[in-house]
């Protein structure tokens, strides 16, 4: 949340900037409420009774100059947020009086350039009210309220919505002026639940996805980017503004869950499964986004009974939890609190144990010291009554060996272990290394996980740079045996070992890889950025090489889980509907044949390439199986797993395939019909030779 209290100027106009300097050379000016001459008055009292009038007379006249005089503003108010004079002339009644006006006369707001005019007056509000009390309160004296929650209701557009939301939110975080905002308490939380929900799919309909530029809105692009760069440009700053927008309505939903009100709304079920999806990103590093409101209704009892009833929520958070994400220690705070409320610790201790006992070695996380002891004390608290409320085994097993590993094992090592005796089992553990290297070469990939299990079996607590390795070796095998919640498991423990915690480059890249196979971007692409930044650290020469393969997963991920993903998705699958729901029965084929084309655009080639590989994967397994009816018996199982799979495959991505090329004439027609022959002629083979190897 320090971002939104301490923002900083990126960027000028620099068509204000000039037209200002042109002022400022005037020799003389017709205007005797000038606001620039009053600015290069000398004498300090006529000076200040100049800037007073032109507050008081901005908001009655109509100059085309108003656009010019609040653009210095902005730029003063973000340069010097701090400084007592205009809010002492009255600037704050300037400002409130300039936005009511747009919003209650459409024909000024649109005439010449006020359509800038409540941005900035908004803008220089919250720029104002962001670091000093003192300033917030004349700015609510003022009536700056009423005025910023029209712009919140959406009046005008989202690019006035992002500056209101941003001022109401530090007039909300002082608590002398928490309760003038109050005063909309419920319309307030509502329309800013609704705002953090939709402000993506709103910036990206309204603008992103307008990709004719003559289309979108000239004073946006003009905001955007002060008249530099390109398309591009307006993009990358849209970009960054919707999230923006996102992170400070958090932050003003944030003022309100710490005092907890209006919890009933917060905690509404989808608002939460919501939360789990919002994060500052790169653009917004410094803010929690999501998990800090998540964190915030953790204190609270009906904050955790609410996140308690949803399992996806909890799988978030446990995910969050095991990531090299900054945001790392808040969700495993979040765990720790649920998890010593009597009330919620049974609802989800059955999910948190098979997370959080990766974590149990952790010793320091940032600035917090003794985690994994603490993680240990929040699961072992009642050991024996969990034995006997918990049902699941999987869970049960996990518990019993936290216990033996934190419990039994280290007082078995402090009262037996000598260090003579340490130094014969590091003898001994790299032995069994070796051996376990040896058999991973040959392509024993089982038996070397077996040695690797036996090495920490015996490798003393202390030595954590041995077991670091060994760990990190076990996950390499479970990736190579496609089990990736294994090798996340195993990883994520050699990270916890490492020093200081996630530096260890190797468990970083092969956790992304496992992360990568569940389908979690997200986690996949914090790791793959934090083993680069590990290469980079650890690269002796002057010219820095980052790995091609790293490249290309950061590559992916990020297109995976760019912003607005989800909402070009959304926007897609809203305008095939309508279209389709255009057409009436009696309608004409040619329409219909353009609808289908966009379907097909969108999904038909993808399931080309599905039908390709499909049809790769069964011929692969048809060969696999061939061999296998001249091998041993013990392979029949998987010959006929593969197969099976081969055979799903193809039958799912036929069925694609047809929807996908529906309406596009007889040619695709006659191509289908073929596919499917081949596809039938193929099982039917496959059929005949599966029963030959039963019968072998």
């Amino acid at each position: 949340m320090g971002s939104l209290k301490k923002e900083r100027l990126t960027s000028t106009s620099n068509t204000a900037n000039s037209n200002i300097a042109n002022m400022n050379k005037k020799q003389s000016c017709t205007n005797p409420g000038c606001f620039f001459c009053s600015m290069k008055e000398q004498n300090l009292s006529l000076r200040r009774a100049g800037i007073r009038s032109c507050f008081k007379e901005m908001p009655v006249k109509d100059s085309q100059e108003h656009v010019l005089v609040l653009s210095g503003l902005w730029n003063i108010a973000m340069t010097q947020p701090d400084d007592p004079e205009f809010p002492s002339l009255g600037i704050f009644d300037c400002m409130a009086r300039l936005i009511q006006k747009g919003i209650n006369d459409r024909s000024w707001l649109l005439r010449d350039e006020n359509i800038y005019v409540p941005y900035y007056a908004a803008h220089v509000i919250g720029s104002y009210t962001m670091n000093k009390v003192e300033f917030a309160e004349k700015a609510v004296e003022s009536g700056v309220i009423p005025p910023l929650m029209e712009l919140l209701r959406g009046k005008i557009s989202w690019v006035e919505q992002r500056v209101a939301v941003r001022a109401l939110g530090h007039l909300a975080s002082y608590e002398r002026t928490f309760a003038a905002v109050a005063a909309y308490e419920r319309e307030v939380v509502q329309l800013t639940i609704e705002l953090a929900s939709t402000c993506l799919d709103a910036v990206f309909a309204n603008f992103v996805g307008v990709k004719d530029v003559e289309k979108r809105l000239k004073y946006h692009s003009n905001l955007l980017t002060r008249g530099v760069g390109g398309l591009d440009m307006e993009n990358r700053k849209a970009e960054e503004w919707a999230i923006q927008l996102q992170c400070w309505s958090l932050y003003l939903l944030n003022c309100f869950a710490c005092k907890e009100r209006c919890l009933d709304l917060i905690c509404r079920q989808e608002f939460l499964k919501d939360l789990c999806g919002m994060c500052g990103g790169l653009v917004n590093r410094s803010s929690p986004a999501g998990v800090g409101l998540i964190r915030i209704l953790c204190y609270s009892k009906n904050g955790r009974k609410s996140i308690a009833e949803s399992k996806e929520v909890i799988n978030n958070i446990c995910n969050l939890s095991r990531s090299s994400d900054d945001w790392q220690y808040m969700g495993i705070d979040c765990l720790l609190l649920l998890l010593k409320d009597q009330d919620t610790r049974y609802k989800v201790i059955e999910i948190t144990t098979l997370f959080l006992v990766d974590l149990v070695e952790l010793k320091s996380l940032g600035d917090r010291l003794n985690v994994g002891e603490a993680i240990t004390k929040a699961l072992l608290l009642d050991y024996k009554q969990i034995k006997l409320k918990v049902k699941n085994k999987n869970v049960l097993n996990v518990l019993q060996e936290m216990w033996n590993l934190k419990v039994e094992r280290r007082r078995r090592e402090k009262l037996m272990l000598s260090e003579e005796k340490a130094e014969e089992r590091r003898v001994l553990v790299g032995l069994i290394k070796q051996q376990g290297n040896h058999m991973f070469w040959l392509g024993n990939i089982e038996e070397a996980l077996v040695k690797y299990t036996e090495a920490l079996a015996m490798c003393p607590l202390r030595l954590r740079k041995e077991r670091m390795v060994l760990h990190s070796n076990r996950s390499q095998c479970h990736l190579l045996l496609r089990d990736p919640d294994a090798a996340i498991s195993d990883s994520t423990r050699a990270l916890c070992l490492s020093n200081p915690a996630n530096s260890h480059s190797k468990s970083l890249w092969r956790r992304s890889q496992a992360y990568d196979m569940k389908g979690l971007a997200k986690e996949s692409l914090m790791d793959s950025i934090m083993f680069i930044n590990c290469c980079i650290r650890t690269e002796t020469s002057k010219r820095v090489k980052i790995p091609y393969f790293a490249a290309r997963m950061i590559s992916k991920q990020t297109e995976a889980t760019w912003l607005f993903a989800g909402a070009k998705s959304r926007a897609s699958r809203i305008q095939v509907d309508q279209a389709v729901q255009e057409l009436d029965g009696d309608h004409d084929l040619q329409k219909y044949e353009e609808i289908m084309k966009i379907r097909m655009k969108k999904k038909g080639f993808i399931s080309l390439v599905l039908m390709s590989s499909a049809l790769g994967a069964f011929f692969r397994s048809v060969n696999h199986n061939g061999r296998a009816a001249r091998g041993k018996r013990g392979e029949q199982k998987k010959a006929g797993e593969a197969a099976k799979k081969g055979k799903n495959l193809v039958i799912v991505a036929m069925a694609r395939l047809v929807v996908g090329i529906l309406g596009f004439g007889l040619l695709f027609s006659l191509i289908e019909v073929g596919i499917w022959t081949i596809t039938l002629i193929l099982q039917l083979s496959w059929r005949m030779k599966l029963g030959n190897i039963t019968n072998f």
